[in-house]
């Protein structure tokens, strides 16, 4: 009996050591999660904490609770790296009205290395009351240059403008997000990516008034897959050149994604006047139901106004090496694909594989039409076929390939490893995987065991 009752001591004091933490939690700082009460400074005493070295590098937002945000910047660098920041409960900012601060963002994330945010919580940015004013509004959530960021889980509604924008970023991967805004909604863009490389974006659903995820100037190597996204604008290479700017994108591959009431599907778009280029584009495996404009480029974009672009011989953002495949499904209007492209610098390489796009409102299957402006390229098997582009029965490797990133620019995850505990409200407790734990408790036990038969 006494050797039983040893057992069950040693047993409960290696859970105890595998069941506690130094995670920190908001509210152990103040912060009370009402809604009401601006929670603002005490996430701040809070990041400083963290960021400084202490709690394991681990900061809780419990479950069950809202804090309303006033705008934020958690600054880095930190001592500890990774920083995983467990979002559980409901942050709210505060309306227009009350807004205190920066509005050009409302949460900066900035200077951070290995850079975790994820949850089942929810980020409300209270859009509404920002979207009918003609003056700047803010990004609801930022990261700016943050390598080695994931962030994952969470639950994104009415930005006051875009949802989310990852700038002057490297090795990032964003998956399972839920971004939701009214479609009448204005710029309120689900992913935005600039000046960033080797991202990855998947399996996320997004409903918003603007593009689902748009890619602008200084960006490569970007890998999209999974994504459902209805309504917005589709996902969007652009706008860039805007002003004479030069504006690069290269390496971008969208996959397996799709469209559901969407004023675009697959879109590149520049302005007259600027330079630069994007290339080595990929659209594969697109699913479309009833999406305005299925396939575009536009070179004459002009703030979506293309049919007033007043100088087509102007310089241009070049377009070249870009392959849609894999298309199936109707598109709103009678057009499903649609090339505008610059008389000066035309769109070069541009290809079309295994495409099937029917009008929606004929309701028999109607081929969709197909125009082109200055395009110089190859198709096979696509419907609607273009005059344009050569007819070949032989193009290219398959998207499959083009579509894998290579092995030098995959998301970096060893930084930013899965963190061993899952958090439970105020952190005060955390419970490791049950199979590991009562495994490891059993092995010990079994070995003390042993050697106290011996005895």
């Amino acid at each position: 009996m006494k050797k039983k009752a040893w057992f069950l001591s040693f047993s409960l004091f290696i859970l105890q050591i595998f069941t506690s933490s130094n995670a920190l939690d908001v509210t152990q700082f103040g912060a009370v999660g009402d809604g009401v009460t601006d929670d603002s400074q005490v996430f701040l005493k809070a990041w400083e904490a963290v960021c400084s070295g202490t709690g394991d590098g681990q900061l809780v937002v419990p479950a069950g609770m809202t804090f309303m945000l006033q705008p934020l910047k958690f600054q880095g660098s930190c001592k500890s790296a990774p920083i995983f920041v467990q979002i559980l409960g409901n942050l709210v900012a505060s309306s227009k009205g009350n807004w205190k601060g920066d509005k050009d963002q409302w949460i900066l994330f900035a200077d951070i290395e290995g850079l975790v945010v994820e949850g089942d919580g929810e980020i409300n940015g209270q859009g509404s009351s920002w979207w009918e004013h003609k003056g700047s509004r803010p990004t609801a959530l930022k990261f700016k240059s943050c390598n080695n960021l994931r962030l994952s889980g969470l639950t994104h509604v009415d930005s006051p403008m875009a949802h989310i924008h990852i700038n002057d970023c490297n090795y990032v991967t964003i998956s399972s997000l839920r971004i939701n805004a009214p479609e009448s909604s204005p710029n309120t863009d689900g992913i935005d990516v600039g000046g960033s490389s080797n991202v990855v974006i998947q399996d996320c659903l997004i409903a918003t008034g603007d593009d689902c995820i748009a890619i602008s100037s200084g960006t490569s190597n970007i890998r999209i897959s999974g994504i459902d996204c209805g309504p917005g604008h589709g996902i969007s290479i652009g706008s860039l050149g805007k002003d004479g700017e030069t504006a690069t994108v290269e390496n971008v591959c969208v996959q397996n994604c799709n469209f559901r009431g969407t004023t675009n599907g697959a879109r590149i778009k520049t302005w007259q006047g600027g330079s630069g280029y994007a290339r080595m584009i990929t659209f594969h495996g697109i699913t479309l139901d009833n999406v305005e404009n299925p396939i575009i480029i536009d070179q004459l974009y002009n703030g979506g106004d293309s049919d007033n672009a007043k100088d087509h011989k102007s310089s241009a953002v070049e377009v070249s090496n870009v392959m849609y495949s894999n298309f199936v499904g109707t598109s709103k209007t009678e057009y499903g694909v649609d090339f505008r492209c610059s008389e000066r610098v035309p769109c070069t390489d541009i290809f079309l594989r295994d495409v099937k796009i029917a009008t929606a409102s004929s309701g028999s299957g109607q081929v969709a039409q197909g125009q082109c402006l200055n395009v110089r390229g190859a198709s096979t098997l696509a419907v609607p076929g273009l005059e344009c582009l050569a007819l070949t029965a032989d193009m290219l490797s398959s998207p499959e390939q083009t579509c894998m990133l290579a092995q030098s620019v995959q998301p970096r995850t060893q930084p930013m490893q899965d963190p061993i505990w899952d958090f439970e409200s105020r952190g005060k407790r955390l419970i490791v995987s049950n199979t590991i734990l009562i495994s490891f408790i059993s092995l010990v036990t079994y070995i003390f065991g042993l050697l106290m038969e011996n005895f």
